[in-house]
């Protein structure tokens, strides 16, 4: 096996230089490997932590509210992962993504009327999106899930989660509530 070359360039820069270059960038490899393998537990662990520290929907008082069992048996798997754990559904799955009828969009927990289609978008995101909510219909929170701080969206009658609100929807409010479709109903204009 033929030993790497030490770079000329390098040489002429530091005078001093003594490891290869070879050397250096698969030490440096190895120790971002050695670190990454180390911490994917901790990351996994820390992110179950997380969602102890917090409740699962929104603080607060809520004028509906059900027990956990009663939610379970209410609502899909898939929406109560949602609506009461704060989960996120894949995106591009929902068929609400590609709704263009004039209607409203309901929370899916407590049918409360939550967007008008006329604020509705496509904001490519693969999630329904919004520029503006009804009056009163939903409330927010700080997330600090996922080792960012987001904007959560819930309902302002249940608590349940619905998405995330993001300072970067078009005129006439800047904003782009970020939904889950699963946590949305859509009822059209008759």
């Amino acid at each position: 096996m033929v030993p790497p070359r030490p770079a000329a360039d390098l040489r002429s820069l530091w005078p001093n230089w003594s490891y290869p270059i070879a050397m250096v960038d698969r030490r440096q490899f190895l120790a971002i490997v050695g670190v990454s393998v180390g911490l994917t537990p901790v990351v996994g662990w820390l992110s179950q932590v997380q969602g102890l520290e917090a409740p699962v929907t929104a603080e607060g008082y809520f004028p509906f509210s059900r027990s956990d069992a009663e939610w379970r048996a209410l609502l899909s798997t898939d929406q109560y992962y949602v609506l009461r754990q704060a989960g996120t559904e894949r995106s591009f799955s929902s068929p609400l993504n590609s709704e263009k009828r004039q209607g409203i969009f309901s929370c899916a927990a407590c049918a409360l009327a939550l967007f008008s289609s006329s604020s509705k978008y496509e904001s490519g995101t693969g999630w329904p999106s919004f520029w503006a909510a009804l009056e009163g219909a939903v409330g927010t929170k700080i997330d600090r899930g996922l080792f960012m701080v987001r904007t959560e969206v819930h309902c302002s009658r249940c608590g349940s989660h619905l998405g995330h609100l993001f300072p970067d929807g078009p005129r006439p409010t800047g904003q782009r509530y970020c939904m889950n479709g699963v946590a949305l109903t859509f009822t059209a204009d008759a």
